[in-house]
């Protein structure tokens, strides 16, 4: 074979080239010449809308000949698996049941929550604040009271 490429390709052809050309299926193409150096983008996996599964299983459900629900299969390029878990998904919890799931953790608390949680501490912080005040003035009334002076409150900070 290899006298054969050699007398095919003429006397200016190297070995690695003959090579080379061994390999591909024409005894032709060289690889590399014509090969594109750009990667190639990462296929994506497809994803089905809700519509799109019930009009599939509606289909998968419409076929009662041998051999057209390979042929449904085939056409929408799916295995018979996910036609049989998007059935039981179906049976369990109906039409919403079809839907895509958001992939991830999934939030356990209320999403208000984190206010909720800011503003008991600002509470929190606002009474230990006024429990210092109203202590301050305790103290402030019994200094006056030593010496004798009185103090009058307005009548908002009688209570504290």
């Amino acid at each position: 074979m290899l006298e054969f490429l050699s007398r095919r390709s003429g006397p200016e052809v190297s070995a690695a080239e003959v090579d080379r050309r061994r390999d591909s299926p024409s005894g032709e193409h060289v690889r590399g010449e014509d090969d594109s150096t750009e990667v190639k983008p990462r296929r994506t996996r497809r994803r089905f809308s809700a519509s799109e599964k019930r009009r599939i299983l509606d289909a998968a459900d419409a076929c009662t000949k041998q051999g057209e629900l390979g042929a449904l299969l085939r056409r929408e390029g799916i295995y018979s698996s996910l036609l049989a878990k998007w059935r039981l998904l179906l049976d369990q919890g109906g039409r919403d049941a079809l839907t895509e799931k958001k992939r991830g953790r999934k939030p356990t608390a209320n999403p208000l929550q984190a206010k909720l949680d800011a503003s008991e501490r600002r509470v929190a912080a606002l009474e230990r604040k006024l429990q210092q005040a109203s202590e301050i003035i305790e103290v402030q009334k019994k200094v006056a009271a030593l010496l004798g002076n009185t103090i009058v409150l307005p009548p908002h900070l009688e209570n504290l």
